[in-house]
């Protein structure tokens, strides 16, 4: 049927797309599957805004690393830890959002058939709170199980603690034992956002593939429905597929601040796992002291950068509504440095899995809409609070 020939459908089609795009960059997703995956739980879930008050708190939950050496008593003592230190971070911040940075499971440790299992209680801490959330996806999350060298020693495979069989997995014959595939990307967000009415997590454009976390969500105005904050979320990519930020991904985010922010109105911030190689060119000597105009309370590594750089910083650096980059990846570091007109944060390591036996906690963003100002700070498992930096000067 050629319909482009007709200009009213041509018209109607431009109108679709225009809606589509809007409930996307809004954090409202399509009621229908797309791509064979299910959709959405509510498609209908209220927009992201500016609480009362006139701010909006975010909490970043990095690295946490679940379902290591789940066949052993310590893996899941490091998975309860994990559970512990979210729990006193959401009780002490009570954050209107949370964002989980990437490598929410160590799936090179996972000899399940589904990983999402352990995802799922990664975001139960806020799930289970009523807090909102989204994710995105670190070098972990789907990397392919990666044998222990001691099965192979006279003692063989340890028994393994496997996950009891479901109605859903016994109804479709799925495997009931241990498996070794790994659960690809798509799999496993796709199960987050059908399942959970609070996950504001997106899929993403299919042309961005195989990086999956990929999506917009708007904060609104404390006052009107106009947005007064964007948030970006892109995969940087590893375990499944090179660690770097495409080409590609840089256009899409080029086109989409385009048409939401023309005029760079509207401050931004990013968010993804793996850091750009500009966070080398701003760190502080590893093991030195933080000093001015850094920020931070840990530096006790070097920066372990994406593999290359298409363009992403240069992008972002010409648009000075973009406030901060916000990463995670490297457990030992913490800290905040300028570059260009934006800040460049690591979060802190929240997950009791991962390497590094540094105290865990987390990196709050508070930002406030009139007068517009972010600060962030570190709250750690302990209650305290430290590094108190501004990111709008």
């Amino acid at each position: 049927m050629r319909w482009w020939y007709s200009l009213a459908a041509a018209g109607a089609l431009l109108a679709a797309l225009a809606a589509a795009l809007a409930l996307t960059v809004a954090g409202l997703r399509p009621t229908t599957a797309e791509h064979g995956h299910p959709p959405a739980a509510d498609a209908r879930r209220p927009p992201l805004r500016f609480g009362s008050g006139g701010s909006f708190k975010v909490a970043l939950f990095a690295d946490l690393h679940y379902g290591e050496d789940a066949w052993t008593d310590w893996g899941p003592a490091q998975d309860a830890g994990s559970d512990r230190v979210m729990a006193a971070v959401l009780h002490a911040e009570n954050p209107d959002f949370v964002v989980y940075l990437g490598d929410l499971v160590t799936a090179n440790n996972l000899p399940i058939p589904n990983a999402s299992l352990y995802w799922d209680r990664a975001v139960s801490a806020a799930r289970s709170r009523g807090i909102p959330w989204a994710a995105v996806f670190g070098n972990h999350d789907d990397m392919p199980f990666e044998w222990p060298p001691e099965w192979f020693s006279p003692d063989g495979v340890p028994p393994l603690r496997c996950p009891p069989p479901t109605p859903s997995t016994a109804a479709s014959g799925e495997d009931q034992g241990c498996s070794f595939r790994g659960t690809p990307r798509i799999d496993l967000m796709a199960t987050e956002i059908s399942k959970n009415r609070l996950s504001y997590s997106s899929i993403g454009p299919k042309n961005l593939w195989p990086g999956v976390s990929n999506y917009v969500l708007q904060v609104l105005s404390r006052t009107h429905d106009n947005p007064a904050l964007l948030m970006y979320f892109l995969d940087s990519g590893g375990g499944s597929y090179t660690e770097v930020v495409s080409s590609a991904q840089v256009k899409w985010f080029q086109s989409q601040s385009q048409f939401l922010n023309p005029n760079g109105r509207i401050p931004e911030l990013i968010f993804w796992h793996i850091p750009s190689t500009a966070y080398v060119k701003v760190a502080p000597k590893a093991k030195s002291e933080i000093r001015k105009p850094c920020v931070g309370s840990i530096n006790k590594e070097d920066v372990a950068p994406q593999v290359a750089e298409w363009g992403m910083m240069d992008a972002l650096a010409k648009r000075p509504s973009v406030k901060a980059i916000f990463v995670g990846h490297n457990h030992g570091l913490d800290w905040c440095c300028p570059y260009e007109t934006m800040w460049l944060c690591f979060a802190r390591h929240t997950g009791y899995g991962g390497y590094g036996s540094w105290s865990k906690g987390s990196r709050i963003i508070e930002i406030t809409e009139n007068p517009f100002s972010i600060v962030s700070w570190i709250r750690m498992e302990n209650g305290t609070k430290h590094s108190d930096v501004t990111l709008s000067s």
